[in-house]
């Protein structure tokens, strides 16, 4: 009770200090100073490590496995845990915490919005919704003037370009993404121009043109239709059957495209630097195919930049590493676009969201005002070309250190070091996880990929110094464990 008395004071605080006119920022810290005095203190605090991870195992379903260590806070590039253990984090919450932890804009930002408006559902128009939408689509067209395919091609009016569908994570995205590719899929077989005999056959049953090609290596979310499109036996196997109508076929092999793409295909998913799959990047040539496979046949592009975009790459998106007859019809987004604020998002092309009609999908809580807010601070930020070089620079440290300090074990025990900006990994020979394990005990948090590799997900804004840090970390560890490596 007294914790909630606590809490509904340090509101009002808030609260008082939005209506007497104090910026976002000089309210958080108004807030700041009233936990510091002690005045805010929460009953959690008083618990032990041993006490949480015991309620933990009693009361949350075992669908993970953590180490014994409870995270409390974190500042910038690190994390603290509940015996003041401080850690590296090259992880940010798996590609999540773009512009690091106990950010001041954010935390400012959320103190500010959560006296005014947090939810209002899509019944309504929201102040924050439009123009988060309308920032992301704007700097993506600017940021690739040569585009003129996909998202960036203009409407028929010549005028109009991408809108956007807000949801509330990256596997909603993507469920979204395929159910517009299903209407879509439709549309091309009623509109009978894919080709006499081919037109003849979709309008008969356009429910034929539903096929979904995804590849070998992606990840794209865990719900049925996500999981439905991610080749991965471990995660499918237990929740089979799973949606029909999926093929899979290999990533970056261009031969095979034309025998699983075809005219009753409706959209084809891919990552264009797969994360969770060991940080492949697909090759121009397969993504150069896939555009031209998808408009032979009428099929939409969906390119999956959850972990590689919004500047993970180095560039806005991971796409536009690419020339322009690679563009995608459908870019789907979520991890950094609100520091670890759920929401997720659908940019999609003209011509797609001319065939989504109301009530096609809906979300309750996609696009709300507190979400979107903190999703404006964190995108205009991370949109700015200053800040993009600065992680296409601090992404070459990082190669460079690691290149550097692993060469003695390159083609022994370390595979390869691949990746761009700040979206790294490195493929061992075999399981890394003591890599990992012992890292943690050092002060660095890794997290673990297909293929053996370690996935390398810093803080977009990681200082230079914390990046070198991390690499000299991470060669400790090969030299102590390289012994023992079989």
């Amino acid at each position: 009770m007294g914790s909630l008395i606590r809490s509904t004071a340090s509101l009002r605080m808030l609260a008082t200090s939005a209506r007497q006119g104090l910026s976002a920022r000089n309210s958080y810290a108004l807030h700041r100073k009233y936990h510091a005095s002690g005045t805010l203190k929460s009953a959690e605090s008083s618990q032990s490590a041993s006490q949480i991870i015991n309620n933990a195992d009693t009361f949350i379903m075992k669908a993970y496995s953590r180490p014994d260590i409870v995270l409390s806070h974190g500042k910038g590039s690190y994390v603290y845990d509940t015996n003041n253990n401080e850690y590296l984090d090259f992880t940010a919450g798996i590609a999540v915490v773009a512009l690091g932890h106990g950010n001041a804009d954010v935390a400012a930002v959320v103190a500010d919005q959560a006296t005014k408006l947090v939810h209002c559902s899509n019944l309504y128009h929201n102040i924050w919704a439009p123009k988060l939408a309308h920032d992301i689509v704007t700097a993506t067209t600017e940021a690739y003037p040569q585009g003129t395919q996909g998202i960036y091609a203009k409407g028929s009016d010549g005028a109009s370009g991408p809108r956007i569908f807000f949801t509330n994570s990256g596997t909603e995205a993507n469920e979204g993404a395929l159910k517009f590719a299903r209407k879509y899929g439709k549309h091309m077989a009623e509109s009978g121009s894919l080709g006499k005999s081919t037109s003849e056959a979709l309008r008969g049953d356009p429910n034929l043109k539903c096929g979904i090609v995804s590849f070998t290596g992606g990840f794209h979310g865990r719900s049925m239709g996500a999981l439905s499109v991610t080749a991965n036996p471990k995660y499918q196997k237990p929740f089979a059957p799973l949606i029909p109508g999926v093929t899979t076929a290999e990533f970056n092999r261009t031969s095979e495209l034309g025998a699983f793409v075809d005219e009753r295909t409706c959209a084809v998913i891919v990552e264009p630097i797969q994360g969770e799959g060991g940080i492949n990047a697909a090759n121009v040539e397969f993504l150069q195919a896939l555009r031209r496979r998808c408009d032979q046949v009428g099929a939409l592009l969906i390119y999956d930049e959850i972990q590689c975009g919004i500047g993970r790459s180095g560039k806005l998106w991971a796409h536009q590493i690419y020339p322009s007859d690679c563009s995608p019809d459908i870019v789907t987004m979520a991890k950094p676009l609100a520091n670890g604020i759920p929401i997720g998002a659908i940019m999609v092309s003209d011509k797609v969201a001319n065939v989504i009609s109301v009530g096609d999908h809906g979300t309750t809580f996609g696009g709300n005002p507190l979400a979107c807010r903190v999703g404006c601070t964190v995108f205009g930020q991370i949109k700015e070309p200053a800040f993009l070089n600065n992680v296409e620079t601090a992404g070459k440290v990082l190669d460079q250190e690691l290149k550097q300090a692993l060469a003695p074990y390159i083609g022994k025990i370390v595979v390869d070091i691949r990746g761009t900006g700040l979206l790294r990994g490195i493929q061992f020979s075999s399981d890394p996880s003591k890599i990992v394990g012992l890292a943690r005990e050092k002060g660095l948090l890794l997290v673990g990929a297909g293929k053996n590799t370690i996935r390398l997900v810093p803080p977009l804004n990681t200082p230079v110094s914390d990046i070198k840090k991390g690499a000299a970390i991470i060669a400790e560890c090969v030299k102590e464990l390289a012994p023992e490596w079989n």
